[in-house]
């Protein structure tokens, strides 16, 4: 049987900016996106059952058709039928290291990894462009952890545009195991609180999205500048989780007491990440962390930024 072995990093928000409404019921977002090192492994294997069968070493992740790498492997199922038929179903086993409901795409990395891998298996030969465009019809964060680095990405998330990113820089990432915020919950109250200040008309909405490539934290990622980017940083979803999770603001509050360059929630949290100087910054202020919240619930990892999403290595 041909098999592939996948890593699917995780990723964080270095910027988060909700722009407005669209007509498909999402938000306009202006979003920066960056991969991190932190990964799950993916084994993928075919099988001579016609069956998408998945196995994970993680209680917390379902078995079912609600998994996104279950409804990966499917979508390939229905857009290649002719493979499937020739090459068979897919034997698929997760092992987790990203947190689970996060707010690391950890879900959406993991689907992409699929994708990648059923190309290989079936020899499709798909381009980087089109496993994209596959992977948009699944989630707004896959599209992205297809090629991963660092992008701007803009409408709900799938429209990119490959930055530069950052060498060798750092991060504390802390989350609370039994948390979980849900994202829809999120945006839909950023909108009952914030939806009045929306831009409303097309030709402003389009120059806001265009405003972002230029901005202060992209010129800064460009120029390679670590502590100017966490100056920069910005996460609109902030306004409506650290009221409602005291967890998630005193995690914040606590990374900021030492010397970091800067923190920030991801996404739509409850992961809280720190970005240091150097790796040995970023373990002394994980010791630092966790002496000050010896919750054994609380997950903190150190782990850098890197430039590139799925990787084949085996």
């Amino acid at each position: 049987m041909r098999s592939y072995t996948l890593i699917a990093p995780a990723k964080i928000n270095l910027y988060l900016e909700i722009i407005g409404d669209r007509d498909d019921g999402y938000h306009e977002l202006a979003m920066i996106l960056q991969s991190i090192e932190l990964a799950d492994q993916i084994e993928i294997e075919s099988n001579d059952v016609q069956l998408i069968r998945l196995r994970c070493d993680s209680k917390e992740v379902p078995m079912d058709r609600s998994n996104l790498v279950y409804r990966a492997a499917d979508l390939m199922v229905s857009e290649f039928p002719d493979s499937f038929a020739t090459y068979g179903g897919v034997d698929i086993t997760l092992h987790k290291r990203i947190p689970v409901a996060a707010g690391l795409a950890g879900g959406s990395t993991d689907a992409a990894a699929v994708l990648v891998g059923i190309d290989l298996l079936w020899k499709l030969g798909l381009t980087r462009s089109e496993l994209e465009e596959l992977a948009a019809k699944l989630g707004s964060d896959i599209p992205f952890c297809i090629g991963g680095g660092t992008a701007i990405a803009t409408g709900r998330g799938e429209k990119l545009s490959e930055l530069l990113g950052l060498n060798n820089t750092y991060i504390v990432l802390a989350k609370y195991r039994s948390l979980e915020v849900s994202t829809p919950w999120a945006y839909k109250t950023y909108r009952s609180l914030y939806g009045d200040a929306y831009i409303k008309d097309i030709e402003n909405l389009t120059a806001r999205k265009n405003a972002v490539h230029s901005g202060d934290i992209v010129k800064a990622i460009s120029n390679q500048h670590a502590s100017q980017v966490a100056e920069k940083m910005h996460n609109d979803l902030e306004k409506v989780v650290l009221p409602e999770y005291p967890q998630v603001l005193k995690l914040k509050e606590s990374f900021a007491k030492y010397d970091i360059l800067g923190t920030m929630m991801s996404g739509s949290g409850p992961s809280v990440f720190a970005l240091c100087e150097s790796k040995d910054k970023a373990e002394e202020v994980k010791i630092n962390i966790r002496n000050e919240i010896p919750d054994p619930d609380l997950e903190i990892f150190v782990t850098k930024l890197i430039n590139h999403g799925i990787q084949v290595v085996s």
